[in-house]
């Protein structure tokens, strides 16, 4: 696609909800899941308190959304959270948080897959046990989908993204109906009880009780990942740009929190269990009911009690639901990109995710966020609980901090305007920020206490060592354009004093002759061969070919006792930059190009190891002089051509 054809990949809304929000809205299929698992560690009498905690979590879902719907407005560059801390706290805690985005996208992807491939594998059990390969095959296709380009895989991911979140509906508004009705069924674990763990017996009481429910509220806070991937893509949006983004994250915000309480509603109301081992925490009659069970996924539980008479609609409903599991992956496939681009931008990543790909995606970015999600697939065995241990931290981080850096930006613009009207709506926005950032605060200091033994530490120290690479490439690109500029006053001193050419060769073949050639087109100052006495007899023919071809160009034969070649003329050039070293010294290599791949190994590369050597030395150019070989000698000088052409018999020996 042509640069000029970018505003053809902008995105309408339509396209944009299930682009950047299938993220969020796939954390319905799963923190349900985590808030009964964790709850139940404390029998199955806590488990009724699920709502509350799916409550607290829509209030901050709430907070958080109308605070990105500010940052929207206020930073439509497409920086997101990097850009509002870089500009309002710094550049080290703008670094801190796109340390925890880059980390967070990519286990956005290894926890939305690998719950979409266990999704599949409750659906069609023949599948168990491969969920790590098939998570890896997925994550790999979706990659291959978004090289085509931001707008074409939005368009492929719209449908199954609104077909879920009709299948989802239908379930709700069918399983309240049924509610209402008296007619709801009971789940398929319904009929067992929940073993507490040795230190839940008592129930919710104490400091550990009071430590299980907020890790039951920080494990449901996975339903507020994908937001800030809207505040990260504003520029993929269609005109107004902002005012589309904060529209789509309303609508994000709104259909999630519904979602999310109406399944933990029908969840208690159907007698649903999710724990952590089915074999010994499932009682029956107060006995472990031993191996041979498994538990299905929440909303696999109520499809099929809902529509236990309409097993079309259960299929649909877990079919979608693992799809959409998958697709939520491709809200971090358009954000650590974009992300990505901006970072390579400002120097902190490689300048190679900052170029777009044919088809005007970023595709280096693409390919770098595949290669970890499925380097974490492959490590954790596809397991969601084990993932998502690392998954809330940075999402939090990135979150707290941005908040933080937008009650300074509404500060600062506060401190500089005069206009009634608009001072009323920043301070209004800035309530709306210290909100944000005193909710999102402690749930980042519980997350902490809760998590970090279970595995957020290694999230931890994933963003440090991402945080201390991108410091050292950013002191890389510093150094060397440091060492690159030319300054005003030694603009004279950047052209050499003298070119001395040095073209390299073993035999007056046709490709040295091609060389010499080269080398004398250019006029440099100097000009003379060079050859390394390996073999007595070969330097003596050489000698005696250079004086019968007459070419003018004086022959320099370099000892080398220990029959090394790449030394000598490594020396030897040294030397001549040593006793002039304002000149600049060009080294010609003549080379073959062999016909076919196998016939290299038939050559020794001394070239290869020539360049690999000499382009360490300061003030030294190379010029590789190719010469193709046809694989027949139809190329060779037939008798009576110029002298200095060797007959077949010689081109062979030399080869």
């Amino acid at each position: 696609m042509r640069s000029d054809a970018l505003g053809n990949t902008l995105l309408p809304k339509r396209i944009a909800l299930p682009v950047f929000a299938s993220d969020a809205l796939s954390s319905v299929a799963y923190a349900p899941d985590e808030i009964l698992l964790t709850l139940s560690f404390a029998g199955l009498g806590v488990t009724a308190l699920s709502p509350a905690v799916g409550l607290a979590v829509v209030v901050l879902l709430v907070v958080v959304v109308a605070s990105y719907r500010q940052t929207v407005k206020a930073y439509p560059s497409g920086g997101g959270d990097y850009e509002v801390a870089t500009k309002n706290l710094g550049g080290t805690a703008g670094l801190v948080v796109a340390s925890a985005l880059l980390v967070d996208y990519v286990l956005t992807v290894a926890v939305s897959i690998s719950s979409g491939a266990q999704y599949l594998s409750a659906t069609f059990p023949v599948l168990a046990g491969s969920e790590a390969l098939i998570g890896s095959l997925i994550i790999a296709v979706l990659a291959l989908l978004n090289l085509r380009g931001m707008r074409e895989s939005g368009k492929a991911f719209a449908i199954p993204t609104y077909l879920y979140l009709v299948a989802i509906g239908a379930m709700i508004c069918t399983g309240i109906f049924q509610w209402a009705t008296g007619s709801i069924g009971h789940a398929p674990t319904a009929m067992y009880e929940i073993a507490p763990k040795a230190q839940y017996s008592a129930g919710l009481v104490g400091i550990g009780g009071a430590i299980l429910m907020l890790r039951a509220f920080s494990s449901g806070c996975a339903a507020l990942t994908g937001v800030e991937a809207i505040a990260n893509g504003v520029p993929a949006f269609k005109k107004p740009k902002s005012k589309n983004a904060a529209t789509t994250l309303a609508l994000l915000g709104t259909i999630s929190a519904a979602m999310l309480m109406s399944i933990l509603l029908l969840a208690g109301k159907t007698g649903v269990r999710s724990v952590e081992n089915p074999a010994t925490d499932l009682l029956v009659n107060g006995k472990p009911v031993g191996t041979g069970i498994s538990v299905d996924p929440v909303i696999g539980q109520l499809a099929a009690t809902i529509f236990a008479n309409a097993k079309p609609m259960f299929y649909l409903v877990t079919i979608v639901t693992g799809l959409i599991l998958v697709l939520a992956a491709n809200t971090a496939f358009n954000g650590f990109p974009q992300l990505a681009q901006v970072l390579a931008r400002d120097s902190f990543l490689p300048r190679q995710l900052y170029n777009r790909g044919d088809r005007l995606s970023y595709s280096n970015g693409i390919l770098v966020l595949a290669t970890g999600a499925i380097v974490l697939v492959l490590s954790f065995d596809a397991q969601v609980t084990r993932l998502i241990q690392l998954y809330i931290v940075g999402v939090f981080i990135a979150f707290t901090t941005s908040q933080l850096g937008m009650v300074v930006h509404w500060s600062r613009e506060l401190s500089v305007s005069t206009d009634a009207d608009a001072r009323t709506a920043m301070k209004r926005s800035r309530v709306v920020n210290v909100i944000g950032f005193l909710i999102s605060g402690a749930v980042l200091i519980i997350v902490m206490a809760t998590k970090f033994i279970h595995g957020a530490w290694m999230a931890l120290l994933l963003m440090a060592l991402v945080f201390a690479i991108m410091m050292g490439i950013r002191k890389h690109y510093r150094t060397a354009n440091e060492e690159l500029e030319v300054p005003d006053y030694q603009g004279a001193l950047a052209l050499p004093s003298r070119v001395h050419a040095v073209v390299l060769v073993s035999n007056l073949h046709q490709p040295a002759m091609r060389a010499i050639s080269y080398a004398r087109a250019t006029s440099p100052s100097t000009l003379e061969l060079l050859t390394v006495d390996i073999d007595p007899d070969s330097t003596r023919g050489l000698k005696e070919q250079w004086k019968a071809s007459a070419v003018p160009v004086p022959l320099t034969v370099l000892a080398s006792p220990f029959r090394d070649i790449t030394g000598p003329v490594v020396q030897y050039v040294r030397n001549l930059r040593k006793s002039s070293p304002r000149d600049l010294v060009v080294v010609y290599i003549p080379e073959y190009l062999v016909a076919h791949w196998w016939e290299s190994a038939l050559h020794n590369h001394s070239a290869t190891r020539l360049r690999v050597r000499l382009q360490f030395v300061p003030g030294v150019v190379m010029a590789t002089v190719p010469w193709q070989l046809t694989g027949a000698y139809d190329h060779v000088a037939k008798p009576g051509a110029n002298s200095t052409i060797n007959p077949p018999e010689q081109s062979r020996k030399e080869a």
